[in-house]
């Protein structure tokens, strides 16, 4: 880690922090707080809109990268525009259409500014992954600490496996860094402030952004990629899957993610801490060795999965809870 880099995580994380303590000043007085929801886990209203902390120094970097790469305007439009979407979905509640609208336009424009050397057919599977990607961020930022650390692994681990990201996407992964670990300063658990979809829909694109560019560039393989993100993927498909083939309206907010059954059976910080150690001990090494046995890469993808792919039918995860006759949740 060179001085450059050390200047970028800490001015992003200084920025970052600063943004917070202001925010936490501003969002009781102004009403910007999330309300105890049937999909989280606080008993009281929490100040939110955080991902500001992280979304503006993003954005400032990348506005100075564009004066040197115009194309990369196009991905600070995008990833901007769906941090505005979920502002505005924060502050006041927006039906699916116009947030999927937003969605599938922002991610089309990250991909024109890429602009990844792939075929149309690899091309169309991009579009709809990153989509999703945006999303499935959303899905998995339901207990403190977790989104934040699922960002600050994924670019300290890019940067460690490549040995560092050349050119604009490794001065990126380090200002993405620094601003996710000033947020994590006030979400890690107990959380004083969440990021609100303005921060999660915002990561969800920013960090497929980054994949897009990383396997296009041949920096890391698509198998390694995927396991540094395993753990979001995985969860996500996973539950919808169950909650569509049991005929469950799977567009209701819920607690069925295998994150928030653990959380049911441990608490937040128990499974945040478990989450990060998992990623670490378990998803590094094997995206280590995905990067340099490229032709096992596929191989330690599934190994990777496989324990979440145990615990998810094990704890149930995307069926509906189970109740006794009286009403009563089951113990354990």
């Amino acid at each position: 880690m060179g001085s450059d880099a050390v200047v970028l995580v800490a001015g992003a994380f200084i920025a970052s922090a600063a943004i917070q303590a202001g925010l936490l000043r501003l969002a009781t007085k102004r009403g910007w707080v999330a309300e105890p929801s049937r999909r989280g886990f606080h008993a009281k209203p929490v100040p939110t809109l955080g991902g500001l902390g992280f979304a503006l120094p993003v954005l400032a970097w990348l506005g100075w990268l564009a004066t040197q790469e115009p194309r990369l305007a196009g991905l600070a439009l995008a990833v901007g525009g769906v941090g505005l979407i979920g502002l505005i979905d924060d502050l006041r509640e927006l039906g699916w259409p116009p947030r999927l609208a937003v969605h599938c336009l922002a991610a089309a424009l990250a991909l024109w500014a890429l602009a990844p050397s792939w075929s149309p057919v690899m091309l169309a599977a991009a579009l709809a992954l990153t989509v999703w990607h945006v999303n499935l961020f959303n899905f998995m930022d339901g207990i403190d600490g977790l989104a934040g650390c699922a960002c600050l692994f994924f670019c300290l681990a890019v940067q460690f496996l490549s040995g560092g990201a050349p050119g604009w996407l490794g001065g990126l992964l380090w200002v993405t860094a620094g601003g996710a670990l000033g947020f994590l300063t006030f979400n890690w658990p107990p959380a004083r402030i969440f990021m609100g979809d303005l921060g999660s829909l915002f990561l969800g694109l920013l960090l497929a952004a980054i994949t897009v560019g990383l396997i296009d560039q041949g920096i890391l393989s698509p198998a390694a990629c995927l396991i540094l993100l395993a753990v979001l993927w995985f969860d996500t498909t996973y539950t919808l899957c169950v909650r569509i083939a049991t005929r469950q309206r799977f567009t209701q907010a819920h607690r069925s993610h295998l994150y928030q059954l653990i959380v049911a059976r441990r608490g937040q910080l128990w499974t945040t801490s478990a989450f990060l150690a998992f990623c670490i001990l378990w998803l590094l090494p094997l995206a280590w060795l995905a990067q340099t046995q490229s032709a096992y890469g596929w191989l330690w993808l599934l190994v990777a999965a496989l324990p979440l792919a145990v615990a998810a039918p094990l704890l149930r995860a995307g069926l509906p809870e189970r109740r006794l006759p009286d009403g009563k949740q089951p113990k354990g």
